[in-house]
């Protein structure tokens, strides 16, 4: 074929070796040009040439094809390689190779051409995302062009190029159902075309090429289903434009027959409906445009214009929006042609009709109709008619332009500027540029007089129209399509800027609407979309360079305003552009603004890809039911629902322990979740802490966002559910009706986000992942949201949680948690502003903060979102506006009480203006006449009751009236008038037949409220004979004498029944319900006292077991302490003493099965008798060795445990009984490191001896010993497979030896000091080293080299190990830091930072959730390793902390101190239940108020804090006196308690009024320290001691110093007023007692007498003596007239910190750091009593009478605040302690556990170890009483067939194995069941 045939054939018409001819023409005339860019466009023709044959000859076997395809790519790379092309070069070798070629050694890079953009760009890597290409190639762009006029915008708008809009292709299982047609599509696309497994294509498309190329069976299958859907669309008598667009995505991957089929449908689709089919036409031109080459020929396209000429004529009359759609169709069509270089159509059948038709269109008065007619116009003129005008158009240089697709190669070619070039150029001819040049022109000059002449839109489209000429805007305009379909922006952008066609009417028109369809269409980015909006707005503003055209200007603003209509970013920014235009220009052009707001768009704006059916045709062939319908009704629904509620954005933290400071927004958190792959999220918060509400947000959100094919998101309340373990999503399903066959499909092909709400309520314990089965193969793939109130998790609460138990590594690495942080108070402002703009109450914002500001109870209760719901609800009402709003105190428990009143309020206020029928118009009078009110109440109170009795506190009642009229439900569901009234006007709401209150935690108060109700209480009173004084909840209880009765108010005589729920129900579990009966006690008297009485009950009768348990919990959760009570014979068995005071507690014979005992203070306590077993004490036995534990470890089955002795001793303990079976004798050191093997079955050890020892645990024998290193062993491991030990020495070396043979390996040298630590990685690839150089160092075992050093210790590296995945490293330091490293980056991502001193060993958990740590401060940490938060600190080592592991299942840490001991921790306890209130640091003084009912400390946290001693309990009524700067050193009340003075470290002495808290003074003349201070006897003076060694004498009233007192010679002392204030002592490290004259000011006596420096000093009560104490524990009284020492008193052991006289005088007390308090016998000088047991130094003490009674107060170093009642009877002194603050440690100290039944092995061994007394009972003696008892029943209940009576098995003392044989012969059931029982006991005792 000839030249000129080749070039003016359509490429589908020609041959292969045609096609490769015209190839070769381009690359031929590309290297002879001598313009680069002209040579860069005719490569890219070259190419595009090429990609036409590519397909038919990929197959082919014809070498000469395929060898002319590789030497045309081979000459492409050559010339480009020439002209700096470097990229665009290696890529055509790479081709060339390819198809045969040679290979080029230089760097590959493939780009994707041709085909359907989006679909290639949803195959290759995001690396190949498009890029500034005017950074590329400046020296292209930035040409001169000298006569162009070019525009100037603002460079934010679409400064690069980018990634254009694509769709996502998510490769499918071999044989697996194809999710959408665009899968099936890019599937097709990757088996067709000539993609290497190398090439750049996406990871995951390369990983599904790789695997199905080959696969003929699944290409085959693929290629069906693509024929199917075409098949469909034959079908589907619909054919809308979802199922257009669904084939239109199959057409460019079908086969040539499937393509041509659908041609054929297309177009009788066309030629056989009765009405235009605006979708098929739509089809077809979508379809011509997508051809391959070989596909079309000249005749399809002229028979479908042919068709299209025909139908338009028959057509013209329909409405002007039909001729707008019908002519946006036909300009598809006729581009498609263009492209496709159709010529030689007939003139007189199609060209002139379809001239005319649209010629005919320009009268129209729709300006978008007639610039779609203009475009449409243009478009048939680059359809050539036969008379061969379109053969010689569009030649420049040499090159030959393929109609408008070949005007675009030039952009493809990245030469813009030759194509802006070309749109001036372009004229009419045959031949040559001259020709072509006059062509343009006229387009050019047509175009600039239209903007010289001012013409108006309609008359310039006009007068195009009837010119039969071609316009440079309508190529533009293709061209720019091009752009924007690659992403090429900034090109897209100049080429608007330098089109000389720019000011053309028609051009702005459509530049306009293209960037409108870039606004709206969502799959480009927001700064994308935003850029073209800016592009509009410039248009429109910028009239000096853009022009004046008002229709261009108002198409601009139709844009707009329909892009205003969305949501979102986008929408925002074109709200915020609009805005600015309004004002924009002068009068008339804002006339035409509001003109256009009036009159907006008709025509919506093109979206590339609109979305498909559903069912989509794919669907239907897969037969898939359809699904989203049913989706789209849910989501619905769940918006609706959703309604108009507060909602502020909630903060969470990382874990239970961290602080709430650490917190983060909860939703980014849930966002970064659903990216990752973590499954499961639990959500932690405390009862109305939100999670609900955010529950519902999240739904919403996730909704609005909801796509086709997108994860499904499903809301389940989980207490609506019937048993949620199994088949919970089924279940949620049906109740939102979806059929079997959509839950089938959803279960089959699906994702879901689950939004699991309501764990706690429904009462659960199943692992919901685990038992639904969740992404298990089959099975639902979901990801899971689950909350759960915080109160509710317990110990262990992981198992419940995490997918596949928390000793998995896989089910950790699946887990995220978070907990819910309370308000802060922005948030709470926040919902406030919300609360009143959505609800209207009664108070404004103002008012509502106001009350916060004034009413301090209010602060905390409204960090709850729900409390703070309530407070806004009800604060209207509980102001007293007599009394003002800082008058009103408020607590949680008033708020709901008024809550439901106000609730009932309104209910009965709603339903007497309701139109009530007679029936209930009478009972809501007879309702009314009882009290409305507590009618509702009771009825509240009787549900909540019925609730917990009927369904275990299952908030969710379901009620059917035909099911249940003869249950519980009907009495408060059923139709009954009065039922009916109630039940409308209590907090309770309903969906479908489920009834629930509209809050669980009114449930829960309802409960509370039946158990004890306040306003019953009030009908009945007696006399309060037999109750002690306020607060003494337990003086019935008291085995002291009890105090006198101060008040005898009147009280009630109700008492608890057995019907309460009290009785029978046990709430130790329920934590809220607690909370509640907690504020009970704490504001009613009666209530503390009923929950005695039933204590008292429980004693001699066992029905009041359960009640006595919570009672007890109640009381000592509200903070009653039981010191000195009476509760022998008590029996509570479950109940929670945890944290409760129970010294010298009488317990003798109670029952005490499965109490929770931990941290409580059993100091003295009397447990004689008493059964406890399955008590807890949450801690367990040390180990006691010979010489100093230096390490120690567990074996990997858990049953023993290893010590290393720095004796060089090897010790095995056994984990069943903790004996010690074997001792491994053979070092001659210390053993400085100890690992098993991981079959438990060796141990290898290393030590100071410079050996490694490898022994047999079951023998005792030494396998191995290890010699090489030339200096001490420091550490050993063991390989994960156990062939081969590592061991670290001081030597600077790292050795690896063979286990076999004991031969060392390797050697790695590289640390510069001593290697201190040695680990494997997991992965068994690394080995991980720290050293004395401060660096940890990582070892590749393979290479035997050095991987990375980890630096950032300030000390030497004591300790390293892996995290059980390998990909994290912690490392120990004496720089008292542990750091968690990123194994593969080497970053550091915490720095833990709580310990005191070096820290010597870490350990990660078995599941690598926990890090634990020892350190030289003699404690033990354990740290959240995911949020490096400190859990829990373990405390009980008096030495450093050696070692720390974990057992193999992770819930034990051990640890190795230098005290010889070996200690066990509980991994998951240490969970704080409630908040001691007490100091954050050590107390440092204490005082009591002169009227004895208030105890003032001070300590070093810089606060003073001030505690009610009335009511015996620790409640502090102050939050703290907050103005010191540095530590407090003591206080001191004024004689009148009006006033307190504190000394500081801050060199202040600050005065305060005790009343309000405020500082009312500050005396600064000190110049150090302040170290004490004391009041003058009558309260005008007060004396101060300093580190300035001067005592000074101030005034109160004025603040003067009156007296400085210098004489001391040394700065550290005490100094105190005599009772009378004439004289002052003062003491200081000169070891000397000064007496001063208060008026004069001088010195009246020196005691000299001590031999240390005196640190302490009091005046006798009459002031005849001084006692005196020193830092040697010594203490002197001396006479003060004589100056001479009266008594030594000798008995503490270090320093004494204060000493005072008793009231009389005739007791001294002297608190000593040697943590413990005497009393001393001033008249003999002996000790009459010692308070020991102190866990810290004694600080300071007070002492005053109260009603005849001593009360001696205590501070410590820890804390604790304490209060003793101190008895004196002749010569003997009896202290008993009233009550203490503590640190929630166990106490057992003289804890008496004589004959105590059912106590195990390892806490007896705890008990005797912490200082307990008494031997428990023999638990054999005990099983022989159980079954003495036994034998009574065998004799009543036992048949002929059972046992005989002299079987010795009950009558005498038997083996484990006769008791089995025993139950398993007994044949009555019941006799069987008992002896069951007795035998586990039993068995349990042996």
């Amino acid at each position: 074929m000839a030249f000129g045939n080749i070039i003016s054939s359509p490429r589908g018409s020609l041959s292969l070796q045609q096609v490769l001819d015209l190839a070769s023409i381009y690359l031929e005339n590309a290297r002879k040009t001598p313009d680069p860019n002209v040579a860069l466009v005719l490569c890219h023709d070259t190419e595009t040439s090429l990609s036409h044959v590519k397909r038919a000859a990929k197959n082919s076997e014809d070498k000469v094809i395929r060898e002319g395809i590789a030497t045309i790519y081979n000459g492409l790379g050559e010339l480009l390689n020439t002209q700096g092309h470097r990229d665009e070069a290696q890529a055509f070798y790479k081709k060339s190779e390819k198809w045969g070629g040679r290979a080029n050694e230089s760097g590959r890079h493939l780009r994707p051409t041709g085909f359907v953009y989006s679909i290639k760009s949803a195959l290759h890597s995001t690396s190949d995302t498009t890029t500034d290409k005017s950074s590329q190639n400046p020296s292209t762009l930035t040409r001169s062009k000298q006569g162009i006029d070019t525009a100037t915008i603002p460079k934010n708008i679409f400064p690069t190029n980018v990634h254009p809009p694509t769709i996502v292709f998510s490769p499918p299982e071999p044989d697996s159902r194809i999710n959408d047609t665009p899968q099936l599509a890019c599937c097709l696309e990757l088996l067709q075309s000539s993609y290497e497994p190398d090439d750049i294509l996406d990871p995951a498309a390369r990983n599904w090429l790789l695997c199905t190329k080959n696969e003929q069976d699944e290409r085959d299958r693929l290629e069906s289903l693509a024929t199917d859907v075409i098949r469909a669309f034959k079908r589907d008598e619909l054919k809308d434009s979802k199922a257009v667009t669904e084939v239109i995505y199959l057409a460019p991957v079908l086969e040539n027959k499937d393509f041509r089929y659908l041609l054929k449908e297309f177009y009788s689709g066309i030629d056989q409906s009765g009405l235009l089919d605006i979708h098929q036409l739509e089809g077809i031109a979508q379809l011509i445009q997508g051809a391959d080459p070989g596909y079309l020929d000249s005749d399809d396209l002229v028979k479908v214009l042919s068709l299209l000429s025909t139908r338009l004529r028959d057509t013209h009359q329909q409405s002007t929006n039909h001729l707008y759609q019908l002519t946006v169709a036909v300009s598809h069509v006729l581009d498609a042609m263009a492209d496709a270089n159709v010529s030689g159509l007939d003139r007189e059948k199609i060209h002139e009709p379809l001239s005319s038709y649209l010629d005919g269109l320009k009268s129209s008065s729709d300006p978008y109709l007639v610039y779609q007619a203009a475009y449409a116009y243009q478009a048939l003129l680059c359809v050539p008619d036969d008379e061969s005008l379109w053969q010689a158009s569009f030649r420049r240089a040499g090159k030959v332009i393929q109609g408008v697709s070949g005007l675009v190669s030039a952009v493809k070619g990245l030469d813009l500027n030759g194509f802006v070039d070309g749109l001036k150029d372009i004229q009419q001819g045959l031949a040559g540029a001259s020709e072509v040049v006059q062509l343009v022109k006229t387009a050019y000059d047509g175009a600039m007089s239209l903007a010289e002449s001012g013409q108006g839109f309609f008359d310039c489209l006009k007068e195009g129209l009837s010119f039969n000429r071609k316009c440079a805007w309508y190529s533009a305009l293709r061209g720019a399509d091009t752009l924007i379909r690659e992403g090429q922006l900034a090109e897209f952008r100049k080429l608007v800027c330098e089109a000389p066609c720019r000011h053309d009417a028609a051009f702005q028109w459509g530049v306009c609407q293209r960037l409108g369809e870039v606004a709206i269409n969502s799959l480009w980015t927001a700064e994308t979309r935003q850029s073209a909006i800016a592009f509009l707005g410039e248009i429109y503003q910028n009239d000096p360079v853009w022009g004046y055209q008002a229709n261009v200007k108002q198409w601009i603003l139709n844009i707009l305003m329909q892009l205003s209509s969305g949501s979102g970013s986008v929408a925002q920014f074109v709200e915020a552009l609009l805005k600015d235009l309004r004002k924009d220009g002068d009068t008339k052009k804002q006339a035409m603004y509001l003109t256009c707001l009036e009159n907006r768009l008709a025509y919506p704006l093109k979206v590339s890809s609109p979305v498909m059916g559903s069912p989509s045709l794919l669907d239907r062939v897969q037969e898939r039911p359809d699904v989203e319908g049913a989706l789209r009704q849910l989501r619905r629904h769940r918006l609706k629902e959703r309604g108009n509620a507060v909602y502020i954005p909630p903060q969470a933290k990382a874990s239970l322990q961290a602080r709430d400071e650490a917190c983060f927004p909860l939703m980014e958190r849930v966002d970064d979740f659903m990216a990752s792959d973590h499954k499961v999220l639990l959500l932690l918060g405390v009862s109305g802490a939100g999670k609900s509400t955010f529950n519902r947000e999240l739904e919403c959100r996730l909704w609005r966002s909801y796509k086709k094919n997108a994860p499904i998101p499903l809301h389940i309340n989980l207490p609506a559910i019937d048993k949620p373990e199994h088949d919970m999503i089924v279940k949620q399903l049906r109740r939102a009706e979806f059929t079997e066959p959509q839950i089938r499909e959803l279960k089959l092909h699906r994702t879901f986000t689950l939004i699991c709400d309501g764990y706690d309520e429904s009462q659960l314990t199943h692992n919901l992942y685990t038992s639904n089965r969740l992404n298990e193969p089959g099975e639902w793939n979901a990801k899971m949201v689950i909350t759960c109130r915080s109160e509710y998790v317990g110990v262990d609460y992981r198992d419940r949680f995490q997918p596949g138990g928390r000793n998995q590594r896989s089910g950790s690495a699946l887990f995220q948690e978070v907990v819910m942080t309370p308000f802060s108070l922005d948030q709470v402002q926040d919902y406030i502003s919300q609360y009143v703009s959505v609800y209207r109450p009664l108070w404004e914002a103002d008012e509502y903060r106001k009350a916060l500001e004034l009413i301090p109870s209010l602060k905390e209760l409204v960090k709850n979102p729900f409390l703070m719901s309530l407070s806004l609800e009800v604060l209207p009402r509980i102001v007293d506006p007599g009394q003002g709003i800082s008058a009103t105190h408020v607590t949680r428990m008033a708020l709901y009480d008024q809550f439901i009143e106000n609730w009932l309020e309104r209910g009965k206020k709603r339903l007497g203006e309701k139109n009530l029928s007679p029936q209930a118009k009478a009972a809501f009078e007879s309702l009314t006449d009882e009290g409305f009110t507590r009618n509702g109440i009771d009825y509240l109170k009787k549900l909540s009751v019925a609730i917990y009795k009927e369904q275990g506190g299952q908030p969710i009642v379901s009620y059917s009236r035909y099911k249940d009229e003869d249950t519980w439900k009907a009495n408060f569901f059923n139709r009954d008038d009065e039922k009916q009234l109630l039940r409308e006007a209590c907090p309770l709401t309903r969906n479908g037949n489920q009834h629930r209150f509209i809050h669980r935690s009114l449930l829960e108060y309802g409960v509370a409220l039946a158990i004890f109700d306040p306003q019953e209480v009030k009908e009945r009173t007696v006399p309060e004979s037999s109750l002690a004084r306020r607060g003494s909840a337990v003086s019935a209880l008291s085995s002291d004498e009890p105090d006198p009765v101060k008040e005898t108010p009147a009280v009630s005589d109700q008492k608890v029944d057995l019907n309460s729920p009290l009785a029978w129900r046990s709430f130790v579990n329920e934590p809220s319900v607690l909370q509640f009966l907690e504020e009970r006690v704490q504001q009613e008297p009666l209530f503390r006292q009923q929950l005695v009485d039933v204590m008292e009950q429980s004693k001699s009768d066992k029905r009041w077991r359960t009640a006595a348990s919570n009672a007890i919990t109640i009381l000592v959760r509200s903070g009653v302490q039981f010191n000195n009570a009476d509760l022998r014979g008590i029996q509570i068995p479950n109940a929670d003493l945890s944290y409760g005071m129970f010294d010298s507690a009488q317990f003798q014979g109670a029952d005490l099965r499965l109490v929770d005992f931990r941290g409580t203070w059993l100091r003295r306590a009397n447990l004689s008798q008493a059964r406890i077993t399955g008590v807890q004490f949450g801690e367990l036995p040390f180990l006691k060795q010979d010489s100093e534990v230096e390490l120690c470890a567990y074996s990997p089955d858990g049953k023993t445990i290893a010590a290393g002795l720095s004796n060089g001793v090897i010790v095995i303990h056994s984990t069943s009984n903790w004996e010690s079976p074997l001792t491994l004798n053979g070092h001659s050191r210390n053993v400085t490191s100890l690992e098993y093997s991981s079959d438990s079955n060796q141990i290898a050890s290393g030590s100071r001896d410079r050996t490694v020892r490898l022994w047999d645990v079951l023998t005792g024998a030494c396998i191995h010993v290890m010699s090489g290193h030339v200096d001490k062993i420091r550490s050993i491991a063991y390989s994960p497979q156990g062939d081969h030990i590592a061991s670290a020495s001081d030597d600077k070396t790292v050795k690896l030896w063979d286990v076999d043979t004991g031969a060392c390996r390797y050697t790695w040298t590289g640390h510069t000091y001593p290697v201190l630590g040695v680990v494997y990685s997991p992965l068994n690839t690394q080995i991980a080293s720290g050293s004395d150089d401060r660096t940890v160092r990582l070892w590749d075992i393979g290479t035997e080299t050095c991987l990375r050093v980890l630096r950032g210790h300030r000390g030497s590296v004591e300790s390293i190990t892996y995290s059980p995945q390998g990909d994290k490293l912690a490392s120990a330091s004496k720089d008292k830091t542990v750091r968690l490293w990123d194994v593969a980056t080497g970053d550091c991502h915490y720095v833990l930072t709580r310990h005191t001193d070096s820290v010597i060993s870490v350990a990660y958990s078995p599941n690598g959730d926990q890090v634990a740590s020892a350190s030289a401060d003699k404690s033990v940490r354990l740290w959240d390793a995911d949020t490096g938060a400190c859990l829990y600190t373990l405390l009980g080592h008096s030495s450093h902390v050696r070692r720390v592991v974990y057992s193999p299942q992770g819930d034990l840490v051990a640890s190795a101190s230098n005290d010889k001991t070996v200690r066990l921790w509980d991994a998951e306890t240490g969970v704080i239940r409630q908040t001691l209130t007490g100091h954050s640091g050590v107390v440092s003084s204490v005082a009591f108020s002169p009227k004895g009912d208030q105890v003032a400390s001070s300590s070093i946290d810089k606060t003073v804090r001030l505690w009610d001693i009335g009511a015996e309990s620790s409640r502090h009524i102050s939050n703290g006196h907050t103005g010191h700067t540095d530590e407090v050193n003591e206080i001191a009340f004024s004689p009148h308690g009006n006033l307190l003075a504190s000394a500081s470290e801050d060199n202040t002495v600050r005065l305060w009024d005790v009343k309000s808290g405020e500082c009312c003074r500050t005396l600064t003349d000190h110049e150090g320290f302040v170290m004490g201070v004391t009041y003058s006897s009558n309260g005008n003076q007060i004396v101060s001691f300093g580190w300035d060694s001067t005592v000074r004498i101030w005034d109160v009233e004025t603040g003067v110093c009156n007296h400085t007192l210098i004489g001391h010679s040394s700065s550290d002392g005490d100094a105190t007023y005599s009772l009378q204030g004439d004289q002052i002592a003062s003491v200081s490290e000169d070891t000397m007692v000064r007496v001063w004259d208060v008026v004069t000011g001088e010195c009246r006596h020196m005691l000299i007498g001590h031999d240390a420096e005196v640190c302490s000093v009091v005046f006798s009560p009459i002031g005849d003596q001084i006692a005196s104490g020193d830092t040697d524990g010594s203490l002197r009284v001396w006479d003060l007239e004589a100056a001479t020492c009266l008594w030594t008193l000798d008995g503490h052991d270090d320093e004494i910190n204060r000493i005072l006289y008793s009231t009389r005088g005739d007791l001294v007390i002297s608190a000593s750091s040697d943590q413990s308090v005497r009393l001393w016998d001033i008249t003999s000088g002996q000790c009459r009593a010692v308070i020991q047991d102190f866990q810290g130094t004694a600080r300071d003490i007070a002492w005053i009478d109260v009603s005849s009674v001593n009360y001696l107060a205590t501070v410590c170093s820890d804390g604790s605040v304490g209060m003793w009642r101190v008895r004196v009877d002749g010569d003997q002194c009896y202290v008993s302690m009233s009550w203490m603050t503590t640190k929630g440690e166990l106490n057992v100290q003289d804890t008496i556990i004589q004959e105590v039944q059912g106590l195990s092995q390892p806490n007896r061994q705890l008990l005797r170890q912490r200082g307990a007394i008494g031997e428990p009972a023999n638990r054999l003696r005990e099983a022989s009483k159980k079954l003495t008892t036994m034998a009574s029943v065998v004799s009543k209940l036992k048949t002929p067939t059972d046992v005989t009576k002299e079987d010795p098995a009950l009558t005498s003392i038997v083996s484990a194995e006769q008791l089995e044989q025993l139950v398993t012969r007994v044949k009555d059931p019941k006799l069987r069941d008992m002896l069951a029982v007795c035998f586990k006991d039993i068995h349990e005792y042996m």
